[in-house]
């Protein structure tokens, strides 16, 4: 072995990285950030708010109990769930709360929490001690909605919210879908409208999927003619297809958010002399689901529309459609 050879392998062993990183390619930064944003876009924006709130106010509450937040014990993890389900928050935020914390601690590298006996016990015990039970929303039916146009304030704010409701409905969007919608997702046909929708909550890879809009049997609540009647009026070409009208009628370049969706629905029902606090934006959706079931729709059919990825979640609605038509106390002589 010659002597530089000697020196150089007493180089390596003194500093046994060095081969390493002399055999790594040196990465652009443009890639480094673009590998960092797809890592960011693997959740929905709403998804990585949600998860990032409820890590700070665990980790908040850990400081608070002069705990370690990152890695967290086990115990204080449990703990801190108790402590959540005893101030109120329903098992389903609770839920979230250790999704939070988990993927906190497996983004850093640690063990997932959720195998942990103490934290699976605690929420076990919450959930049969509280219930899972969602408050669901009622459904906008056909009835609601027509009581609703006709109510719908006259000009371009009346011309655009009729069109969301009567797609909402039709489509069975949920609301971060219509919010979602642009000019270009459109496409008139003979036999109606062709919607394509881009990205939604089972389809967080935007694979896709297109929705067919037949016409309404009355012109009034036809999901067609009030889409084109909204862009003939509002004069939209091009961009986001629901967007915010001001009290003087002028039509904003940025599109409404999901909540608005949610507030235009609360809002018409009020209008239309319905209990408001029993509507949410999921009400377009559900009133679909449940009259299309009512109706005798096929399951497929309407997990075809609805874009439901489970047909236990259809079958919810099939259940709640026929409470009283397929009653086995009725009819029986009582």
């Amino acid at each position: 072995m010659s002597l530089n050879e000697h020196q150089e392998g007493r180089r390596e062993r003194a500093h046994p990285g060095r081969a390493e990183q002399r055999g790594r390619l040196a990465l652009p930064s443009a890639l480094v950030d673009a590998a960092r944003s797809y890592a960011k876009a693997s959740k929905a924006p709403r998804t990585v708010e949600a998860y990032r709130r409820a890590w700070q106010a665990f980790a908040a509450w850990c400081e608070a109990h002069a705990l370690a937040s990152l890695p967290a014990p086990v115990e204080a993890v449990a703990l801190y769930l108790a402590d959540r389900a005893e101030g109120g928050h329903k098992p389903a935020t609770v839920a979230l709360d250790l999704a939070a914390v988990n993927a906190a601690h497996k983004a850093a590298g640690h063990q997932s929490l959720r195998a942990a006996a103490p934290v699976q016990a605690v929420m076990a015990g919450i959930r049969r001690t509280h219930g899972t039970a969602q408050r669901r929303a009622a459904p906008m039916l056909p009835g609601d909605l027509r009581a609703v146009s006709s109510v719908l304030p006259v000009g371009l704010l009346g011309v655009r919210d009729r069109a969301l409701l009567l797609l909402g409905f039709a489509g069975a969007f949920r609301r971060s879908e219509l919010a979602g919608l642009e000019v270009g997702d459109l496409a008139f046909t003979a036999e109606g409208l062709e919607v394509a929708l881009r990205h939604s909550k089972t389809d967080q890879e935007g694979k896709g999927e297109r929705k067919g809009i037949p016409y309404g049997s009355d012109p009034a609540t036809c999901p067609v003619r009030a889409l084109r009647a909204w862009l003939d009026a509002a004069h939209l070409e091009a961009g986001p297809l629901f967007r915010e009208v001001t009290r003087h009628g002028q039509v904003k370049a940025a599109p409404l958010a999901g909540g608005s969706v949610a507030r235009i629905v609360k809002r018409s029902a009020q209008a239309a002399g319905l209990d408001s606090a029993r509507f949410s934006g999921h009400s377009l959706r559900a009133g679909l689901a449940t009259a299309a079931a009512k109706a005798g729709k096929s399951t497929h059919a309407i997990m075809r529309q609805t874009g439901h990825k489970s047909a236990d979640m259809v079958a919810r609605y099939v259940r709640e459609a026929s409470l009283f038509s397929d009653n086995a106390a009725a009819g029986i002589g009582l």
